[in-house]
């Protein structure tokens, strides 16, 4: 049943924008803040790596691209991969969640009731704004001075739209695959943490970087449980 805004206010549903008319029981605080907590609070929070999205006042703005987003790729709208990689910080929504949101969008963005909305999600340090110590930002094609555990990659400035995959040759000549990235979108931005950080020997030539983009390589912590792809 259709509710206008005026009527949503009455209730005490929260802040409402002018022009929406709701027509979705899915709320914010309801169902699409747990897709958030689960998949994207990593980076999309205060503080950390892209805008946040923790609270409906920080979502709203951003519901038609993310719904646009959705809808175009069918992917996770946090930041355009996919192809290779296994990513223990990896924000793939599924089916389900992806019909929430665009049903959500689609049906006049409601907030809903400060009773549904979830605990704060336990946030991994992991995703920190800033890249930790002993990180590398390298553009186009670049060797590996001395052994580096490589703990994941984040792009830092990458051009709109850019389309590239990002490749390790290895001195015993194999090639490691790394991430693919298509159709980047600068602000859906953020770090793709390796479920198992890989050790790079010295002369492993990082490629498929643009000369125009960079991307940084993270550096795991010291002691860091790495697989050796040599062996």
């Amino acid at each position: 049943m259709q509710r206008t805004l005026l009527a949503l206010a009455v209730l005490g549903c929260g802040q409402v924008w002018a022009h929406d008319i709701i027509t979705t029981p899915i709320t914010f605080d309801r169902e699409i803040l747990r897709i958030v907590d689960s998949r994207c609070a990593s980076c999309h929070r205060p503080g950390g790596s892209a805008f946040s999205l923790l609270t409906y006042k920080d979502a709203r703005p951003w519901a038609e691209a993310i719904k646009e987003e959705v809808l175009a790729r069918r992917m996770p709208p946090w930041g355009a991969v996919k192809g290779f990689g296994d990513f223990r910080n990896d924000q793939a929504l599924t089916p389900e969640q992806l019909e929430l949101i665009v049903s959500w969008a689609d049906g006049g963005v409601p907030e809903g009731d400060d009773k549904d909305i979830p605990p704060a999600p336990k946030l991994d340090a992991s995703a920190a704004a800033a890249p930790p110590k002993g990180s590398l930002t390298v553009s186009g094609d670049f060797t590996v001075k001395s052994e580096f555990t490589l703990d994941g990659l984040w792009p830092q400035h990458v051009p709109d739209k850019a389309s590239f995959q990002v490749t390790a040759l290895l001195p015993d000549g194999s090639l490691q695959p790394l991430l693919w990235i298509e159709e980047y979108k600068p602000a859906w931005g953020h770090p793709f943490l390796l479920r198992n950080p890989l050790d790079l020997p010295k002369g492993t030539v990082i490629q498929g970087i643009p000369k125009d983009a960079g991307v940084t390589l993270l550096k795991a912590a010291p002691g860091t449980a790495a697989v050796n792809p040599a062996r």
